[in-house]
C-alpha cells in the first residue's frame, strides 16, 4: 500500500485543492412557466408561489 514518504505541505495541500474552483459552472437560471420570473430549477417562484403547475405558496405579487 503506498504510503508518502514525507509530509505534504500546505501550501502544496491548498494549491492542489484550489485547481478545483475553476471548474464551477454558474447557476442555471429558468423563467417561471406561470409568471415569467427568473427562477433557480426545482425551486418554487418567489414572485407568483408556482412550482410547474401548481399553486404552492403565496407569492409576494399576491
Amino acid at each position: 500500500m503506498g504510503v508518502p514518504k514525507k509530509r505534504t505541505s500546505k501550501m502544496r495541500r491548498d494549491r492542489r485543492r484550489a485547481a478545483n474552483n475553476k471548474v464551477r459552472v454558474p447557476v442555471q437560471v429558468i423563467n417561471c412557466s406561470n409568471c415569467g420570473a427568473p427562477v433557480m430549477p426545482h425551486r418554487v417562484c418567489a414572485a407568483c408561489g408556482h412550482y410547474g403547475d401548481k399553486q404552492v405558496t403565496a407569492g409576494k405579487n399576491e
